[in-house]
């Protein structure tokens, strides 16, 4: 045993000699998870595997590294069929201890064979679908399926003790014994299958005392077991003879009991097959309806789709020609173009421009409408950037520093050759503390017109910033 908190080999004192942790209780946690793992061990030896896996249970409860208890416990699941279960404790076991662990040799054993890997995920999907004809009320295709997965998996206890389960249901008792008597020769002590058993033995080894003062003593009658049936024939007692009447009689009652039976059998397996027909007709007459309704369905489908294209087209072409369209903005472009060739007024046309270009996605515009919002904008613009550089330095001079900056970034935005309005803009910014702006702008200046006075300035502007 090691220490938990060095990994020191522990001797029998109550502390660990290399880092001096108190173990005493870690040892006594050792030893009761090591008493559980040999009573689990004991209990699996003699087939009580359900207290085996309650033992192994409360091991891994005070020692989750227990990986002999672990792998014990993955042993037990697999000899009960539940395969899941034991791969589950075996991998874990793994990860816990990667190196001399006999749980490769378990997982090797079941992963290796693609067949027993195939078997095992039948027997699963098989057992789960039982589940879910069991909860849909399909008692005989469940009973169907736990055969098939017993036949795949004959130690699997929980299907045994479903298809035992489903037998008693059925009032079946032989048959439920039988399925029970092979869960107890897998499990000895399974609670479950006991219980079930104790009921069916109830049934088939009723107790023969009658409640009451009078008995019969063993030699009155001989008692004898048919299937289901226990049968009780009296001693000494003689049978009356028979006349030709009684036997009339008889021969009556098996005309009755044989019209009964035709009744009770032939007529409801007639009126059986008459239903079945009838259904057979009823779901094809239903499938047809099906494909019609289907079909009306597409076809309103279609119809919605073709009236939404309708309205898309009616929206685009809206918006060439409704008020707000591409046309009309087309021709209120036209319009300030021929109020600049009529007054020549440089800052009205570009007042207009700033007012078609807001209303429209500029990109989304014509290749026409773009051709000639920029020859307007070029010829417009050196003049209109020469008015917006003289306000911007007269607000610099007087101090205004936004409306300078403002007036100045028009300045450039018309004509990005300006090069004193650019210079100003950098100095504009600095004089109102803009540091980032004003960095930007100085270099814009070096890298537009190198080898000026503009950029040599510039320049010097720019270390004394970066210098703050």
């Amino acid at each position: 045993m090691n220490c938990y908190h060095c990994g020191c080999l522990l001797s029998e004192h109550d502390f660990c000699t290399a880092c001096g942790a108190d173990v005493s209780l870690y040892k006594r946690i050792m030893r009761i998870s090591n008493m559980y793992y040999n009573e689990g061990l004991e209990k699996a030896g003699v087939r009580d595997l359900t207290g085996a896996v309650t033992c192994l249970r409360q091991s891994l409860k005070f020692n989750k590294n227990n990986v002999e208890a672990r792998n014990l416990l993955g042993l037990v699941y697999f000899e009960m069929g539940e395969v899941v279960a034991a791969l589950s404790e075996w991998v874990i076991s793994k990860n816990l201890r990667p190196q001399k662990n006999v749980a490769d040799v378990y997982i090797d054993m079941i992963q290796s064979n693609a067949t027993r890997l195939d078997t095992i995920n039948q027997t699963i999907k098989k057992y789960n679908q039982a589940l879910v004809y069991c909860m849909n009320d399909s008692k005989d295709l469940a009973v169907i399926q736990l055969k098939k997965v017993l036949s795949l998996n004959p130690k699997f206890i929980r299907a045994h003790q479903l298809l035992a389960l489903l037998y008693i249901e059925s009032e079946q008792w032989e048959k439920a014994k039988r399925e029970l008597v092979k869960c107890c020769n897998i499990d000895t002590n399974n609670t479950l299958t006991r219980r079930y058993l104790k009921e069916v033995e109830a049934i088939l080894e009723p107790d023969e005392t009658v409640k009451g003062d009078v008995k019969r003593k063993k030699e009155e009658a001989v008692r004898y077991q048919s299937d289901n049936e226990i049968i009780i024939q009296p001693l000494n007692v003689k049978e009356p003879k028979r006349s030709g009447v009684g036997t009339l009689l008889n021969v009556v009652i098996g005309l009755i009991i044989g019209m009964a039976a035709m009744y009770f059998l032939v007529v409801p397996a007639a009126v059986t097959e008459e239903k079945n027909k009838a259904n057979d007709q009823i779901t094809q007459i239903t499938a047809l309806m099906d494909t019609k309704t289907s079909t009306i369905a597409e076809q309103e489908q279609k119809i919605k789709d073709l009236q939404a294209e309708i309205e898309r087209l009616e929206l685009q072409i809206e918006g060439y020609v409704g008020e707000d369209g591409a046309l009309h903005t087309f021709d209120g472009l036209m319009d300030v173009a021929k109020e600049y060739l009529y007054t020549a007024d440089a800052m009205a046309t570009a007042e207009y421009l700033e007012e078609v270009k807001a209303a429209v996605v500029f990109e989304e515009t014509s290749q026409a409408f773009q051709e000639l919002y920029q020859a307007l904008f070029d010829t417009i613009g050196p003049q209109v950037s020469a008015t917006y550089y003289e306000t911007g330095y007269e607000a610099y001079m007087d101090e205004l520093y936004d409306r300078a900056i403002e007036d100045l970034k028009k300045a450039v935005e018309y004509d990005a050759t300006n090069r004193d309005a650019l210079f100003n803009l950098a100095n504009a910014y600095r004089k109102s503390e803009d540091k980032q702006n004003a960095i930007a702008t100085y270099e814009k200046v070096i890298e537009l017109f190198p080898d000026t006075q503009s950029a040599n300035r510039s320049q010097r502007y720019l270390n004394e910033l970066n210098k703050e």
